[in-house]
């Protein structure tokens, strides 16, 4: 090789899980033969991967006869911070704080709320609030406080966490106030030493998703900057003394300095290391058109696009990572189980292939190593595609065994390929990867195949010849300036940052660019601009201080330390779930008791009926869901159960949901009620009823009328059935005319106004939206309080019975892995295929978006699926025929879905269905609906059309207001069907007599008695109530008989895990509804397998459950015995919960009683032990459950019942469900 060459080369090594591939390449031969490959290395991955990777480059250097100053640079893309994450490895992630900026918002739905709990175990450290934050404009919601920054500070010093993430409302357009920067360098200064993370850095606009990335990326940060140290040592040793960089995971680059501060960005760049480095080997020019790049492993195939700019197709806005949703960028990718190792059967004549797989160990079991498992090498050798191993191993295969296997791998592929276009056009097929020779010659949908040289290692070419690139995302006003202005100005950014990151100006293109419209908001554009250009070898990348290590730099790669897995509870089954329905004692109304299975349910439900629009419950979800967590209570009438008289409150959100994003869910609502209250005069309200059930704004009802605010009941039903963009465009509207007013709408940060009059009821929407958008683009609105009759006469009922049902269906299709007939199920809850249809099947390929008044106007282009891109013909046989079939559908929107419009193969046109029926979309792979957020390129969808309430249809002016001509279309409505009046949930369970009142058997429950001299006995349930509850002991005694009857269990809860580095069992956090002794599966077989007469626990923590929910904790801890002390010390901890009105003090009282007498050894169950055992345990546990004489039978009835009962009917014991494994 010539040593003469100039500094071109450059190097690229790609970790993966189980080889590391390095390469030098010289870009400038690529049209040669060699595609300026000089030298090329694979090796297995070392446990320390600074160590394979110095192995692997030191090889390369040697094979290619060069010197390391000929080398312009080393680019390493690795899977090893990512790794950490996934399996919970504790000793490389940090505890870290969280400092949210936000005067008004933020505080309702807090971080780590959708984290694992075994991730939430490990890294969460702290959470604490500080003013700051910024509208959707720009402006500002609060000007930073630096007392409060120095306040939080003092608080995580005395915790000494090192690790700290700044995150405020809208920081990513943050270009003037600079919040986040500004709160970083406070920090700095109170906590010399502490790693900093500004979210705006991280990811982009959407909090919760970009704090979550800033939450990950700040844990991962130590020991990412020891990695990459440790990489710049490698290349010191090898006296390299060109810049290294990391790949990232949209195919650019980020120097190592950068690389060490955001690893985040690092986390998913082996995919897209294989599609550059397939468009470089196979020279394909990807300016003229994209490319599909398959890439075949050992087990598995991926399958992604190559854009024109020559960077990877990326994921939907977010994505998940190791069970935490993010939204920096990933490839889209599409896997399948066809790879290498992928074992080949014939059953019953029918030849398969995968996706069960040999794994690593195709060199011990495939057929060609001499082994006795038929693989896909088998195949390929045997048709003589490949040459590797034994050929005189195959030679017996059957051919038509080979041949129909053969075909079989075709069909895969085709399909995958099908399902990754956008388009029905043929592109170009790029093969990669070991397993590149499975392929056949030629692929349906395909224009040519290519299998470039040196195929095996295009992950590490990739890296070697990946770009640098800049993004913005951005958020600009557009009265002052065009569109087009604003758009230029996006994409100046992104060049200018792609130049600060070292590309060369000259060689920068936009490689993407999209602007969308903030719905709901005037003159607001979102525009997001990639610019990528290639790398400028002479720049000056940022250093890391190399001399400077962490405590734990010296420890090895390989030693890791695996915290304890702290398992998720299982949800509840929903196929057996019922929701409770209590009869009220006091206005013996049945009321439907909210748990939070139910809000799940309504969640999934309402956004489906949103028709695309009304905002995404996710937040709401969670703001409920940790309502009900705490014990506040929430509860849904039928209207026919509203007194005459009744005064009925309405209302909801108003605004842009991209507010939302950034804001989260707050009390706006909340606020605009009291609000109204207080201007009408009212002390309070009988009921509270939805504006719409689509979206977000179904759920706000729970919000007003839980107990932790009015503590009124939700009305079964809503003034739309769906989701409408404007105020006035419900039936209230329709039938009552100028019932709107007065109404009030409330930013949520002290801002409120009060509409009194109004000429007519569009005015008002107009009006108020107007406002809206100068109080921050999101309110709260409480409307005119209306009457029974209204209600009754005017209202689309039972809508909340219909949103559960709906979200049921999602859930039971989950549990049931029916997803691909979710569709039919929804129809079969709507009323079945005389009220609702299946639109169409299809793949959305194109999407468009333009901004009008705050509306987000548009439409969706989606085109049938090709046969290969149809379900199984088994499952297809399930679904009931669409109304459509070929050709595409478009549907246009206006915030939600106006019509579906289908056009025929020969260019006919027909409307299908169109408001003010509805219009819905549903995600093909996970049953769930898209919003307008959510569409996009290549989405598999199914669209379902459910016939609307004849309140929209039944007088001419409901088509006015909510028909096709409402939104500028002159097209005749249509009706889809015939309208069937939703089932109430409550009805429901009364006709099956399950509705739980004072006939309900008496309960018992066997307690401390803290007054009765110390005993323990069986006390009636409604003695649980002091004397000061009297008054109301009535009603909270038939909630709590309902709760029990349900449930079947008085909730004391032992949770237990065994910590491996302790090596002890300890317990750590509570499990609702439920007595039991509760071990995940592997737990349970340790202790029935490994002694369980022996198992030492350390800490016992009991917590009274529902419906006691957090209300009370009782724990127990051992403190082990020092050198002068002559027995262990137990100690009792407890910490009382209770709410402002002191409910179930009797309890609180009890335990309290307890905990004293533990501490005076009255109740030592441990006998002088420095540990609890599994007898004391039980011991303990038979404190809080039904008497049992002997400890014997206490102990076989706790493994034959597989759990401790402690409530029973008339005192029987209950039998108990036992289906789940890891109860005991």
């Amino acid at each position: 090789m010539s040593t003469t060459r100039e500094q071109s080369v450059r190097i690229g090594v790609d970790v993966g899980g189980t080889n590391t591939d390095a390469v030098a390449v010289d870009p400038s031969e690529q049209y040669t033969d060699s595609r300026g490959v000089l030298a090329h290395h694979k090796t297995p991955t070392t446990p320390d991967v600074t160590e394979g990777i110095e192995k692997a480059v030191r090889t390369v250097l040697e094979k290619s006869a060069l010197s390391a100053q000929k080398i312009a640079s080393v680019t390493v893309g690795t899977t090893h911070f990512i790794n950490a994450v996934v399996e919970q490895d504790a000793r490389r992630l940090r505890r870290v704080a969280i400092l949210r900026l936000s005067k008004s918002f933020l505080r309702e739905v807090p971080p780590f709320s959708e984290f694992p709990a075994g991730l939430t175990n490990i890294i969460k450290g702290y959470v604490g609030y500080c003013d700051g934050g910024l509208h959707i404009d720009g402006s500002e919601e609060a000007p930073i406080n630096e007392a409060h920054v120095m306040e939080r500070c003092a608080e995580i010093k005395k915790l000494g966490l090192s690790a700290v993430v700044v995150v405020g409302a809208f920081s990513p357009i943050d270009e003037v106030f600079q919040q986040e920067n500004r709160v970083r360098d406070i920090v700095l200064r109170e906590l010399p030493g502490v790693d900093v993370i500004a979210s705006h850095e991280v990811a982009n606009i959407g909090l919760l998703e970009r704090e979550n990335a800033s939450i990950l990326n700040a844990a991962i940060l130590r020991y990412a900057k020891r990695t990459v140290k440790g990489f710049r040592r490698a290349m010191k040793t090898l006296q390299l003394t060109c810049p290294l960089f990391l790949t990232q995971n949209d195919g650019t680059l980020l120097d190592s300095a950068a690389a060490a501060n955001i690893p985040i960005r690092t986390f998913s760049s082996g995919a897209t290391n294989s599609m550059r480095g397939a468009a470089y080997l196979a020279g394909h020019d990807t300016g003229n058109s994209s490319a599909i790049v398959v890439d075949i492993g050992g087990t598995t195939a991926d399958v992604g696009v190559l854009l024109p700019s020559g960077l990877p197709r990326q994921a939907s806005a977010y994505v998940t990572v190791a069970g935490v949703r993010v939204n920096y960028s990933m490839p889209h990718l599409h896997s399948i189980g066809l790879g290498g190792g992928s074992i080949v059967r014939e059953t019953d004549g029918k030849v398969t292939v995968g996706p069960e797989s040999v794994g690593h160990y195709l060199t011990r079991d495939a057929l060609v190593f001499r082994g006795k498992v038929t693989t896909a090498s088998d195949i390929a050798v045997a048709s003589g595609k490949a040459n590797i191993g034994d050929k005189e191993s195959v030679k017996d295969l059957d051919n038509n065994f080979v041949l129909q296997a053969e075909k079989h791998i075709k069909r895969l592929l085709e399909g995958a390929v099908d399902i990754i276009k956008t388009s029905p056009e043929p592109l170009p097929v790029l093969l990669v990867g070991g397993g590149a020779v499975l392929a056949p010659a030629s692929l349906d949908g395909a224009s040519e195949l290519k299998m470039p040289p040196f195929h095996d290692v295009a992950n590490a070419v990739g890296a070697a010849v990946s770009k640098i690139g800049g993004i913005v995302d951005v958020i600009q006003g557009v009265a002052d300036q065009s569109v087009l202005e604003a758009v230029e100005h996006a994409k100046a950014m992104a060049i200018q940052r792609a130049v600060d990151a070292g590309a060369i100006r000259e060689t920068i293109i936009i490689a993407e660019m999209d602007s969308l419209p903030v719905t709901y908001v005037a003159n607001q554009l979102r525009t997001i601009v990639k610019a990528v250009g290639e790398l400028d070898i002479n720049m000056q990348s940022s250093q890391l201080d190399d001399e400077v290590d962490d405590k734990s730099g010296d420890e090895h790669e390989g030693s890791k330390d695996f915290a304890v897995k702290v398992v998720d509870e299982p949800p509840v089954d929903p196929t057996n779930y019922k929701p409770t329905v209590v009869k009220n004692q006091q206005t013996q109304i049945q009321e439907w008791q909210i748990s939070e299975t139910d809000i799940n349910y309504l969640a999934d439900g309402c956004y489906v009926l949103g028709c695309a629009g009304g905002g995404s419950p996710a937040a709401s979800r969670i703001q409920l869901r940790d309502m009900l967590r705490v014990g506040h209570k929430m509860k849904v009438i039928d209207a026919s159960a509203l007194d005459e008289a009744a005064k009925i409150y309405w209302g909801g959100h108003m605004g842009s949901p991209a507010t939302s994003n950034e804001r989260l869910q707050s009390l706006e609502t909340v606020q605009a009620f009291y609000a109204l209250t207080e201007y009408l005069r009212h002390d309070s309200f009988d009921a509270v009823m939805g504006l719409e059930i689509g979206g977000g704004n179904g759920m706000e009802p729970f919000l007003v009328g839980s107990s932790r605010f009015f503590d009124r009941p939700v009305i079964d039903g809503d003034w739309m059935g769906r989701a409408y963009p404007t105020y006035w465009q419900t039936t209230l509207a329709v039938h009552a005319p100028g019932e709107l007013v007065p109404c009030v709408i409330d930013s949520g940060d002290g801002k409120t106004i009060i509409m009194t009059k109004a000429s007519n009821d569009e005015i008002v929407d107009r009006a108020l939206r107007a406002s809206c958008a100068e109080m921050g683009s999101r309110v709260g609105m409480a409307a005119k309080p209306t009457t029974t009759d209204h209600v009754r006469k005017f209202g689309v009922l039972n809508t909340v019975s219909l949103a559960w049902r709906i979200g049921r269906c999602i859930a039971r299709a989950e549990a049931t892995n029916t997803i691909s007939n979710v569709a039919e199920a929804v129809i079969n809850e709507v009323g079945g295929p005389k009220s609702a249809k299946i639109l169409f099947r299809g793949k959305i390929v194109n999407v468009e978006r333009r901004l009008f008044k705050g509306h987000s106007y548009g439409s969706i282009t989606i085109t049938s699926l090709t046969a290969s891109e149809e379900d199984s013909p088994e499952a297809a046989a399930e679904h009931m025929p669409a109304v459509a079939t070929g050709g595409t559908l478009t549907i246009p929107f206006k915030n939600e879905n106006i019509y579906a419009e289908h056009t025929t193969e020969d260019g006919k046109k027909t409307i299908i269905a169109s408001v003010p029926d509805l219009v819905c979309v549903l995600d093909s792979g996970s049953g769930r609906s898209l919003g307008v957020p959510e569409f996009k390129y290549g989405f598999r969808v199914t669209v379902l059309g459910i016939t609307c309430s004849p309140r929209w249809t039944e007088t001419p002016a409901g088509l006015q207001i909510g028909g096709p001509k409402a939104f500028g279309y002159d097209i005749e409505y249509k009706p889809l069907g015939e309208y069937a009046e939703p089932r109430s949930v409550i009805e429901d369970l009364s006709a099956n007599g399950q509705v739980v009142g004072q006939a309900s058997v008496p309960l018992i429950l066997r307690g401390f008695d803290a007054d009765g001299g110390g005993d323990w006995q069986t006390r009636d349930v409604g003695l649980l109530y002091s004397a000061d509850d009297a008054g109301r002991r009535h009603e909270y005694n038939a909630e709590i008989q309902a709760a029990y009857a349900r449930h079947k269990t008085f909730a004391i809860d032992v949770w237990i895990n065994y910590d491996t580095s302790a090596g002890k069992f300890f317990t750590d956090r509570r499990v609702q509804d439920c007595g039991k002794i509760r071990l995940t599966p592997e737990q349970a077989v340790h202790l029935r397998h490994d002694g369980a007469m022996q198992a030492k626990f350390h800490k016992i923590r009991l917590e009274i459950g529902r419906p006691f929910k957090n209300l009370a904790i009782l724990s127990f801890a051992i403190e082990k015995p020092d050198t002068t002390a002559a027995t262990p010390k137990i100690t009792a901890g407890f910490r009382d919960c209770t709410n402002a009105e002191s409910r179930h003090v009797s309890v609180i009282q009890m335990l309290r009683a307890f905990c004293v007498d533990v501490g005076k050894g009255m109740h030592n169950v441990t006998n002088g032990k420095d540990h609890f055992d599994w007898e004391d345990l039980l011991k303990l546990a038979a404190n809080f459950c039904l008497p049992c004489s002997p400890e014997e039978d206490f102990a076989r009835k706790l493994y034959g019942y597989k759990g401790l009962w402690m409530v029973e009917p008339d005192s029987s014991m209950v039998e108990p469900d036992s289906a789940d494994p890891g109860w005991m």
